[in-house]
């Protein structure tokens, strides 16, 4: 019997991404999405995630899970961190790069933050995922966020130029969505 999933996700991207992760499972997870405008508060990564998820599944009356992704720049003391959208919607890659002008240091990381709610009024659980590398020069194609100026580690390449397959198995978002992944199982198994 598969476990029933509710994204809440306006991200086709961000959608695409999961359902190739969790795909991996053999039928495990029954994952639909929904588009929800909620509210972005101000915080830490963590605190962020919780408060999204759990207005989340007050306005849709029952379990779901939400994903924030932040990209900390180290020069910058960890921003621009969860507010990376707002950055990138503004500045672009170009402008990102220029945040880091002046710095030696060009070393960033990638973070990704599921949150899980059992439903209205449940504690969320937070599964976090983290991925190191530096900002570059933005390389291969420029269709999703800020993938083309986030170099991975000693791979040499951003995220943009590599295949989805290769991204999922490395990415931040892969690391804590297999957090998530191994809770529900262990959680279904109980049952």
């Amino acid at each position: 019997m598969s476990t029933k999933l509710l994204f809440i996700t306006g991200n086709a991207g961000k959608l695409r991404e999961v359902k190739s992760i969790l795909a991996s499972s053999a039928g495990a997870f029954d994952l639909s999405s929904q588009d929800l405008d909620l509210p972005e508060i101000q915080g830490t990564t963590r605190e962020v995630a919780a408060a999204k998820v759990k207005a989340a599944a007050e306005a849709i009356g029952g379990p779901c899970i939400t994903e924030d992704t932040a990209l900390a720049f180290s020069a910058l003391g960890g921003l621009p961190g969860p507010y990376i959208k707002a950055f990138m919607g503004n500045l672009g890659h170009e402008g990102l790069n220029k945040m880091l002008v002046g710095f030696e240091d060009k070393s960033a990381t990638a973070i990704c933050t599921f949150a899980y709610s059992a439903g209205s009024g449940s504690e969320p659980i937070l599964f976090e995922g983290k991925t190191e590398g530096k900002i570059v020069p933005a390389r291969g194609p420029k269709n999703f966020g800020w993938d083309p100026i986030f170099e991975v580690g000693e791979t040499g390449r951003t995220y943009a130029e590599m295949d989805g397959e290769e991204k999922n198995k490395l990415s931040h978002r892969y690391k804590a969505l297999d957090l998530l992944r191994s809770y529900l199982l262990e959680q279904s198994e109980q049952k």
